[in-house]
């Protein structure tokens, strides 16, 4: 059920994400007199096809393979068109025409994006501030002076209000190389400190290394956390572990949720442990002996278990509460776009330079899951989510790689200067180097995917 779940969530954002893309190379073309042959939602044999009214008779379609899109215009170098239809082909019209076509698709996603944020903003969210739990005796964060209790206002010059600014900001200033200055307010007084990383920094850029490296984590709120499944021949099936034990400590100290307990776990490698757990309303503790596993590079604990949690509860001056107006919504929207197309550009160069970790692109099991989860959270989350991957699809678009819209920009660009397109050849191998390129990328993506789940 949660599969199917996962698979639902995933194919309506894409569609939808993909529609809305495609919809505004569609607009443009069609407002500035391009001859629309066919707007398909997906890949492959068409299972629905409309045609619409004269003169254009456009072909609007939904393709078995809901993974993508195409709007098909009538270019001349596809096949012969009529004479008098030539001034409506794609190679005829004017460049900047062309190039409004192009680059109309990611707007659309960039457009898209001001509005779900909008939306948020008006229905209202609630966000948790950025406050210090633990620190780790004499790591980086030690050294400084942060402790637990501290909240964190500022990374650098940009604010954190929230947990998920925050993270975003200290990785953008971590990668950058350096000292990372915190403005923290400590029982009531702000006052500035600088975290110190000598290190590999490349390394802690991997998806949820760089809190722990720096040797400090979040507060968090309270779960109820039981074992939800317990293979055969796993540690904790060894143990006598149950699916359905709600776990209550680990080595006498009490869990708040489900992240202190694989915290502790992964910190117990090689080591007895004992672990209390509640079952059917009694008390009992299970001894085990952790098993360490290499992961990324590092020696952790693993019990080969799954967990789940229940609702988790935080405490009130942990929360932020926000809800903005119409208007105040649209700022907040166009603000929180920006910011993360900026993020997305800033993340993307410093994967190609070396600076940032490659394992932080994901692929579609990972957006599957994404989308899954968020839906299971709520319509509002689900909403953030269908914003980020907006944002994602309309500035890789706008990447000057063959293929896709942005480099068929730069042919356009190209072709302006010299006054005459690329040769065929050249065209050929720029879509070679694009097929290239992208499958290099996917395939990395996949990797990802599939190392995580490994792991």
């Amino acid at each position: 059920m949660t599969f199917l779940v996962f698979l639902g969530a995933f194919l309506v954002a894409i569609g939808l994400l993909v529609s809305v893309h495609e919809f505004g190379h569609y607009w443009v073309a069609k407002r500035l007199g391009f001859k629309v042959l066919r707007f398909s939602i997906g890949f492959g044999k068409p299972l629905l096809t409309r045609v619409g009214a004269g003169p254009d008779h456009t072909e609007y379609c939904i393709a078995a393979i809901p993974l993508g899109g195409y709007v098909k215009l009538l270019d001349e170098r596809e096949g012969e068109v009529p004479t008098a239809e030539l001034p409506r082909s794609f190679t005829r019209r004017p460049i900047w025409q062309r190039i409004a076509v192009l680059i109309a698709g990611p707007t659309m996603n960039l457009l898209f994006a001001v509005l779900l944020y909008a939306v948020i903003a008006m229905i209202g969210t609630r966000a948790i501030k950025p406050v210090v739990g633990d620190v780790r005796p004499g790591s980086p964060a030690a050294i400084a002076g942060l402790v637990p209790g501290d909240e964190i206002l500022e990374v650098g010059d940009h604010r954190t209000p929230d947990t998920g600014e925050f993270q975003i900001a200290l990785l953008d200033r971590f990668a950058g190389g350096g000292a990372v200055p915190l403005l923290v307010r400590h029982r009531g007084t702000p006052h500035w400190i600088e975290v110190q990383y000598p290190g590999q920094r490349v390394a802690l850029t991997v998806p949820g290394k760089l809190l722990p490296g720096l040797g400090f984590d979040l507060a968090s709120g309270t779960a109820t956390t039981v074992v939800r499944t317990v293979p055969p021949g796993s540690a904790g099936a060894r143990a006598g572990l149950r699916p359905g034990d709600r776990l209550i400590a680990v080595d006498g100290h009490p869990l708040a949720n489900g992240n202190q307990f694989v915290a502790a776990i992964a910190a117990a490698a090689g080591r007895p442990t004992t672990i209390e757990v509640e079952r059917h309303g009694a008390p009992r503790q299970v001894a085990v002996t952790v098993p360490a596993v290499r992961v990324n590079g590092t020696t952790i604990g693993r019990l080969g278990i799954t967990i789940a949690e229940g609702p988790m509860h935080w405490p009130p001056a942990l929360v932020v509460r926000r809800r903005s107006g119409p208007i105040a919504a649209l700022a907040v929207g166009a603000e929180r776009t920006w910011e993360m197309s900026a993020v997305t550009v800033q993340m993307l160069w410093r994967i190609v330079t070396g600076e940032v970790s490659a394992r932080n692109i994901s692929g579609p099991i990972s957006i599957a899951e994404f989308a899954g989860i968020s839906l299971y959270l709520g319509f509002t989350a689900f909403l953030s989510f269908l914003a980020v991957i907006s944002v994602s699809l309309g500035v890789l678009n706008l990447v000057p790689v063959p293929l896709l819209d942005g480099g068929q920009v730069l042919y356009q660009v190209i072709e302006g200067i010299k006054g005459s397109p690329l040769s065929e050849r050249m065209q050929i191998l720029g879509q070679q180097l694009g097929i290239a390129l992208l499958v290099l990328l996917m395939s990395l993506a996949f990797y990802n995917d599939l190392s995580r789940h490994w792991n």
